[in-house]
């Protein structure tokens, strides 16, 4: 079987013992597989008739989706737990089929390599697309257009007699529809915690008890926060949930401290000695060591086989009762930012930063900015990922940063000074929060009466998981052209279609930051 969910190596086969750099041993790597084609399965059951599909079934197709993502879920048991649940879906649709439909994922990844890199371009990005209407459903926003599309990718990645005339056009609606799918996560968002607002982070851990909350799910933040009040406990974000720092209704709470960590690939070294529990609500888990693995716990899709799950029920009192136990630093302990920084600034979404456009516009007009780069995406720890770090370093000091994501860690702790009274490093938010960069984008492409491809305005970006595809498909969607991406492609995309995203959309691969520097700025 084929594992695109490593830089390093396109299968399984390849990695080191039975493990893949994710973490992920074979057999649960296989149970995925089982997984996606049941999945498959269940949708081409649906096929005509997905207006009988309820709110049970688009559930745990989002959910199962969701699981099978890069640094998710590792625990085979909550994988059987959701195909158990995927099969009880399947009986109640179509109870007197009596056949098993399910898709043989062999047959992907043993395809013709351009119809592969097609469906895996399909297949990975819809499962970034449920990661964000789960997050949007858990906050009670949903939308069965969304849910729809889901079933027909699906039955795309598994039709045998489809060839790239029928897979480009799902390739590019998956990119449609995760544009809906971060619309309806920003609404969730900005009409549950409020807009997003610029504020600055200290990563010093104050003494005493603490807990470190990592991933991407605000709601589960903010019902930590509520059970956490009056008890002596403080909250540190890690990853992507930093942005939470900037949402009034999350910031109010005057024991969410600061930011805890760097990157999410630092954590097997930063967790080692942290006198406190680590609760993951989404991806970014890596396999705990020895030394800590009793003080990570789980919630919502992600598992671990040994970590403590919180459940449905979202009773944190275990997480809660661990860092009492363990105390904390006896003393205020910063652990600075990978350039030695000590605090870092989140909450430029869209709201803050269309709420100056006329600034910025005005800025552009006299000269004042020249360009505007967005630099951001997933990190990892594949050598070469230092380029990004150097080529914020060496943008002109004319220029206005935009970083989203979790690649911002290699540089969010700059200084970069000011321009026009406002930051040059400006960070957007979590991944999801690309809607609202692409939102600032259309502002000023509006403003200036142009195209985003006519503006002054570069993309630089970093690859990693899977998750990544959707937003890539997005920009393509929109017809953004010109994008720079490493530090290596995709190895699941095969040299026909490179070569047709090269010639179609300008991809090109980052080199070194001088050079993309100098082709960039001319």
């Amino acid at each position: 079987m084929f594992c695109f969910q490593c830089e390093q190596t396109a299968k399984c086969v390849g990695c080191t013992n039975e493990m893949g750099v994710c973490g992920k041993k074979a057999d649960t790597a296989e149970l995925q597989d089982k997984l996606t084609g049941a999945l498959i399965g269940l949708a081409k059951t649906m096929e005509g008739n997905e207006g009988q599909a309820g709110d049970s079934t688009a559930a745990v197709v989002v959910e199962a989706l969701f699981a099978t993502l890069t640094n998710v879920n590792f625990d085979n048991d909550a994988l059987l737990a959701i195909m158990g649940r995927m099969d009880a879906e399947k009986q109640k649709l179509a109870p007197k089929s009596g056949e098993n439909n399910d898709y043989d994922m062999n047959k992907l990844w043993n395809a013709d390599e351009d119809i592969r890199s097609l469906k895996s371009l399909i297949l990975f990005g819809i499962r970034g697309v449920a990661a964000y209407a789960y997050h949007a459903a858990v906050l009670g926003y949903t939308d069965e257009a969304i849910h729809n599309f889901l079933y027909k990718a699906l039955r795309a990645v598994g039709a045998d007699d489809w060839g790239m005339d029928e897979l480009l056009p799902i390739v590019l609606e998956v990119g449609e529809v995760n544009l809906a799918c971060m619309a309806l996560l920003d609404k969730a968002n900005t009409e549950t915690f409020g807009h997003p607002e610029p504020t600055e982070v200290s990563q010093t851990v104050e003494k005493g008890p603490f807990i470190v909350i990592s991933g991407h799910d605000l709601h589960d933040l903010k019902l930590l926060l509520e059970q956490t009040e009056g008890k002596g406990v403080n909250v540190y974000t890690h990853g992507e949930m930093l942005p939470a720092h900037a949402y009034p209704e999350l910031k109010k709470h005057s024991h969410l401290k600061g930011n805890f960590g760097t990157a999410w690939q630092n954590q097997q070294k930063e967790f080692a000695d942290l006198p406190a529990p680590v609760l993951f609500t989404t991806n970014c888990l890596m396999t705990p060591k020895e030394s800590y693995a009793d003080r990570v716990f789980t919630t919502d899709a992600v598992g671990y086989p040994g970590l403590q799950h919180i459940g449905p029920d979202k009773d944190f009192s275990p997480v809660i009762e661990k860092a009492l136990e363990l105390g904390g630093f006896d003393d205020d302990t910063t652990l600075s930012g990978i350039n030695g920084g000590d605090a870092v600034t989140t909450g430029f979404a869209r709201n803050t930063v269309m709420s100056v456009a006329e600034t910025v516009v005005d800025a552009v007009k006299a000269g004042a900015i020249k360009h505007f780069f967005l630099v951001g995406g997933c990190d990892g720890s594949r050598p070469g990922r230092n380029y990004y770090t150097e080529f914020v370093e060496q943008t002109p000091k004319d220029t206005v940063v935009l970083t989203l994501a979790c690649g911002k860690y290699r540089f969010n702790d700059l200084d970069l000074g000011t321009i026009g009274g406002l930051p040059r490093l400006m960070d957007v938010g979590q991944c999801n929060d690309a809607y609202s960069a692409i939102q600032i984008a259309l502002a000023l492409a509006d403003a200036f009466d142009c195209g985003v491809n006519d503006l002054p305005l570069s993309m630089v970006l970093s690859w990693y998981e899977q998750k990544a595809v959707c937003i890539l498909l997005t920009l393509l969607h929109l017809g953004i052209t010109g994008i720079r991406l490493g530090p290596t492609l995709p190895a699941f995309i095969s040299p026909n279609v490179l070569n047709f995203l090269v010639e179609k959309y300008h991809i090109a691969p980052i080199t070194t930051p001088e050079e993309d520097l100098k082709a960039i700025l001319g």
